[in-house]
């Protein structure tokens, strides 16, 4: 279905019964959601080789639904979309598109990631690039205003764990931070954990660490506790992106719950009447200081942290009393948004408004705004939730 500020966003079902809620997001990167149509148009003028041409078989392949041809790596995926993001105009197209469908969705306020390195090989500058997805974002808010809706839409810079370049990113995010308007809201370290350790990168996290930009990072993904505490401890993030695997720091009957099994051990020992829960000392600090965990359900469903939606431990966390955000991750990739994000959590764990209230109230907390900016973002959020009903 085509986005419209009045209709449903791409890859939402008709009626999609959590549309008109409004929503925060805040963990969704823009080379994994491209609309598979501006895909295929860049790729004809830029003369990258796409696997199909057909809008639904290109991002059945890109999703993972379609397997044929076989990539190596997941990352494999994100080349072919970034190398059709090499110019500042496809840039800005793709970051104004971002918006438009983000605001379909019900979105006020959302921040978008991205890498900058990856949109350096025509030799675009670094500047350049921060530059176009700045002009992209402003594109994409004005439509929606001119529409009658209403967006904010930030960028967060992201460092590659498996590159060597996070500090010379963080270095050039200090120099811009508050160029080009408010557009960019911090920093983000992304990739997989697994021998990556964000260790690597405290440089990076020390500079803006000490230059007062706030910074989330990847983790609980590929890695358990110790990926964890690395995190909270070294780098000071101010958020986890994803974070699930923290449910591993949480013991059943003194035993260490397994991220792909957790729910059903649980559900199981409380139906024989013995289930005893204790959060280890790494997610007894991040529940303690509220540190914001990004949960992306879908995404992580795919086998990548857990084997299916029911068994994802976000109802399960949330019970433990981790601060949650809901969000899509990659929208295309995953073939999602968060109005279809909240369909599959209440389908699963029968969350319903009051639950999501909470989960968008949690993302207005964890926002990289001004408290005055955040307190207008809660009233907004909370007067459209006065407003709405289940069809």
């Amino acid at each position: 279905m085509n986005s419209t500020l009045n209709g449903y966003p791409r890859w939402s079902g008709d009626n999609e019964p959590w549309g008109a809620f409004p929503k925060v997001s805040l963990h969704d990167h823009l080379d994994g959601s491209l609309r598979p149509e501006t895909l295929i148009e860049l790729s004809e003028s830029t003369g990258a080789e796409l696997p199909y041409t057909d809008p639904g078989m290109l991002y059945g392949w890109l999703s993972g639904e379609i397997t044929e041809p076989p990539v190596k790596h997941w990352d494999d995926k994100f080349a072919l979309t970034t190398s059709v993001m090499q110019t500042e105009e496809n840039i800005a197209r793709i970051a104004r598109e971002w918006v438009l469908e983000a605001a379909a969705d019900g979105v006020l306020y959302g921040e978008v990631r991205w890498a900058p390195e990856k949109h350096t090989l025509g030799g675009l500058p670094l500047t350049v690039a921060i530059g176009a997805v700045a002009t992209g974002l402003r594109q994409g808010e004005d439509e929606v205003s001119a529409a009658g809706g209403r967006i904010r839409a930030r960028q967060l810079l992201c460092g590659m764990r498996s590159s060597t370049l996070s500090f010379e990113i963080a270095r050039t995010l200090v120099k811009v931070y508050r160029s080009w308007g408010d557009s960019i809201a911090g920093f983000d370290i992304a990739g997989p954990e697994d021998g990556f350790p964000i260790r690597d990168h405290l440089d990076a996290t020390t500079l803006l660490d000490r230059e007062e930009i706030p910074v989330t990072v990847h983790t609980g993904e590929h890695e358990g506790p110790h990926s964890v505490w690395e995190t909270v401890h070294l780098a000071h993030a101010q958020r986890l992106g994803h974070g699930a695997r923290i449910i591993e720091d949480v013991t059943l009957n003194g035993r260490p719950l397994n991220t792909r099994t957790a729910v059903r051990e649980v559900a199981a020992a409380r139906e024989a009447g013995d289930a005893v829960l204790q959060l280890g000392r790494t997610a007894q600090w991040v529940v303690d200081r509220g540190i914001p965990l990004e949960m992306c359900v879908s995404s992580n469903s795919k086998g990548t942290v857990v084997d299916g939606i029911p068994d994802h431990p976000i109802d399960l966390l949330r019970e433990l009393g981790f601060t949650l955000t809901v969000n899509p991750d990659n929208r295309g990739m995953s073939q999602t948004n968060i109005s279809v994000e909240f369909r599959r959590i209440a389908e699963a764990f029968g969350w319903g408004i009051e639950e999501f209230t909470w989960a968008e109230l949690n993302a207005v907390e964890a926002a990289f705004l001004s408290r005055a900016e955040k307190d207008q973002l809660r009233e907004d959020v909370l007067q459209r939730i006065r407003e709405f009903s289940l069809p």
